[in-house]
Order: structure tokens, then sequence, then C-alpha cells
């Protein structure tokens, strides 16, 4: 079970993930600070090197020990972005950037859910996704759907190969390992997709959410399995 719920408040925004990553798979609490970057320097990404910014933003990242990108994140700005796997009509990349890179990219580089957003599909468009996502089988690949958030609000990003949709989320969202945008239907891939659950799961985390007055809720609802 894998789910990102927000439900945006008229004052606050509330925001949860859990994750269901290989069970021997550690995740990092990983903290960087800000920093400043020469012109012309490189970062290498979990699979590809692209372009370094020149300054970054401080951010806190859950992420698995063997990627640079990380399953969740924030910055010191506020934004938060949680990621879900996705299955997809679009071809699979042997490499690119992960959709966890594209998470830690836009914390590093964007000081709003705007901006984070802005960084990501500008990357996106520019290098692609691609490359294996899993530690205990290496060749599982897939494609990402997003949440991203800030203090004032909150979008949802959904992804198949370079091709993109964003959404500003007006009272609740969930993602729960399925495209959820109309405008995306069409890119579905319908077998893996089923196996996900998502049809059965997001009923149930995207009511909790919308239903939520704090953040309690959102975490009972993570832990939600369902009454079968």
């Amino acid at each position: 079970m894998c789910d990102t719920l927000v439900r945006v408040h008229v004052d606050r925004v509330l925001f949860a993930k859990n994750s269901d990553r290989d069970p021997n798979e550690a995740q990092l609490l990983d903290w960087r600070p800000r920093r400043q970057y020469p012109a012309g320097e490189n970062v290498r990404c979990t699979w590809i090197t692209i372009p370094q910014a020149r300054a970054t933003h401080a951010v806190l990242l859950s992420r698995p020990f063997w990627m640079w990108g990380a399953e969740i994140g924030s910055n010191e700005h506020g934004v938060t972005i949680g990621n879900e796997a996705v299955f997809t009509r679009q071809p699979y990349a042997r490499t690119g950037l992960t959709g966890m890179d594209l998470l830690r990219l836009g914390l590093e580089r964007g000081a709003s859910a705007e901006q984070a957003i802005g960084v990501m599909t500008s990357l996106l468009e520019d290098h692609g996704q691609g490359g294996g996502c899993g530690h205990e089988n290496p060749n599982f690949t897939y494609h990402k759907s997003f949440i991203v958030a800030d203090p004032r609000g909150a979008f949802v990003l959904e992804t198949a190969g370079r091709r993109w949709v964003a959404e500003r989320v007006t009272v609740a969202w969930s993602i729960s390992n399925g495209l959820t945008l109309p405008a995306m239907a069409r890119e579905s891939e319908p077998i893996r997709t089923l196996v996900s659950a998502c049809r059965w799961r997001r009923p149930r985390t995207l009511l909790a959410a919308e239903q939520a007055t704090d953040v309690g809720d959102l975490m009972r609802a993570l832990r939600d399995h369902g009454d079968g």
C-alpha cells in the first residue's frame, strides 16, 4: 500500500504519505543544508548527471539508501512533495531521471509549490524519466505521480514518460499508484494499474482526505488496510 494525501484548509495544508518500498531497503532521513555552486557544476543523480543549479535550498529527505532522490521530503520554505509509482502506456526508458530524483530536484530548486512543479516538469522534458527503481529487482521501473504542497496550497502532478499534467487541489486529493487526472486517463496501463489496487484504495483515501481536520486523520487513513 502506497498513498499520498493532502487536505487544503483556509488556514493550513495537511499532508501525509506512506510507502511500500522493498522490505529489505532501508530509508535514510537525510538533511542537506542550502548550498552555493560554481557555474558549470554538475550533479550526479541516481542514473544520470545533469547541470547543477547555482544555489539549492535546505532539504529534509526520506530516501532509499541507494538512490540520490527521495520518496518524500520538505525544504526550508515549507514545500513538501510525495510521490507514487504509476503504470502507463508510454515506453519505459532505460535511463533518465527517476521520479525520486525529480522530487529532490523540485525541493532543492523550488521556493514554492508552483516553482517546484516548474523545475520538475522542465527537467522531465529535458532529460526524461527512466532507469531501474527497485532495490531487490533493479529492472523494476515505472512512471510517477506527485502531490506538491506548500503552506498556501497544493497541486497534483502526473507523468507518463515525458508527458505531464498538473492541477491545483481545491479541497483534497489522494494518489494511490494510479493516474487520477482526467487529462491523463488514456495513458493508464490497465493490467499493472489493476494489480496496484489503486481503484479500490483511492476512494477510501480520498474520502479520508476530504474529511480530515488534522494530520492525525490522515495518518489513520494511511494505516487503513480496508475491511478484508
